[in-house]
């Protein structure tokens, strides 16, 4: 069962915080393809906000629409107090973008790129702000170092560096730690946390779950329509599965029987146990029972947020929009 979206509210309670984000009936074609499907969705001021998706979803052209980089087909809505329609030039003085793929100059050094970024942005006592951005992000040290040079995890954080150059409202970060060690991830969510407690809102897109979970509000995308949307816990907690956990040996068998099973809508491997979902927590008990022994170890939980992506991957209708390899 897809998850249901909250009812729209007409107005905001006085302890909610303002909307950096409303937008209604977003839609984006490309000829008769169309990419972003009548898509309505409110980001809250200060948060992060995920989008995931399959390849192709249409993440990465909802929130290029949603900040001035691509005008939309269809639909109306504000992103950061400014018309996405008519002041998308406005919209993009105050978001910063941080792609997927390094996109500073490697010949340059570290201080080289900021300083070049600063004086594009045509921004005053570029010098002053730019050593100010280098103690910030802790480049100080690397300031003379090539780009080219760096490691993944220090190309992320020039990168993130730059974006944050002319002190945007809002962030964009497109599949921002692909290639990136686990640490270099772990630190670069805990800057990111820290920019949105002192009032930055973030739009990320990102295929891992440990990722989302660190999310403040998510949205899943599939085939260019908005399936659900939500809190990571709210997500799971309105998805309408439970799900087993199966430990003990010959898991392989048991998985390709559990996936033989109308009942049993998902299953998967996680480490050394199995993971089998379903609607139906009746008629899931009694189907893990049949195909389990007593030399295996069964428990029931909630889903994790993976088991629930990976279900409404599956209840998507097929994909209509752009064969174009996007995030």
């Amino acid at each position: 069962m897809t998850p249901a979206l909250p009812s729209p509210v007409a107005t905001q309670s006085a302890a909610a915080p303002p909307l950096a984000v409303s937008v209604h009936g977003l839609t984006k074609r490309f000829g008769h393809k169309t990419a972003v499907d009548h898509v309505d969705l409110e980001v809250p001021q200060g948060s992060v906000f995920g989008f995931l998706g399959p390849n192709g979803s249409g993440k990465t052209t909802c929130l290029r629409m949603i900040t001035g980089l691509l005008e939309p087909s269809g639909g109306s809505g504000t992103c950061l107090g400014f018309d996405i329609l008519r002041q998308r030039a406005e919209i993009k003085r105050e978001v910063g973008y941080m792609t997927q793929r390094f996109s500073l100059y490697e010949d340059l050094t570290v201080q080289e790129n900021l300083e070049f970024v600063a004086r594009v942005y045509g921004m005053p006592d570029s010098r002053v702000v730019v050593q100010a951005t280098m103690g910030k992000f802790a480049l100080t040290d690397r300031r003379g170092q090539l780009a080219g040079a760096l490691s993944g995890g220090w190309k992320q954080r020039l990168s993130l560096a730059a974006c944050m150059l002319h002190h945007p409202r809002l962030l964009l970060l497109d599949e921002p730690t692909a290639g990136v060690d686990p640490k270099a991830r772990r630190d670069f969510w805990e800057e990111i946390h820290r920019l949105a407690a002192a009032g930055l809102t973030v739009l990320v897109t990102t295929h891992y779950m440990d990722e989302a979970e660190r999310c403040t509000h998510l949205a899943y995308l599939a085939n260019g329509r908005l399936l659900a949307r939500g809190s990571p816990e709210s997500l799971v907690a309105e998805s309408g599965l439970t799900t087993w956990v199966v430990g003990g040996p010959g898991l392989a068998a048991v998985a390709e029987r559990l996936s033989a099973r109308p009942e049993v809508e998902l299953v998967a491997a996680f480490g050394t146990a199995l993971h089998a979902s379903g609607s139906d927590a009746v008629a899931l008990a009694a189907a893990v029972r049949a195909e389990t022994g007593p030399e295996h170890v069964c428990r029931s939980g909630p889903p994790s947020l993976e088991d629930v992506f990976i279900h409404l991957m599956g209840e998507a209708p097929n994909f209509t929009g752009p064969e174009q390899a996007e995030a």
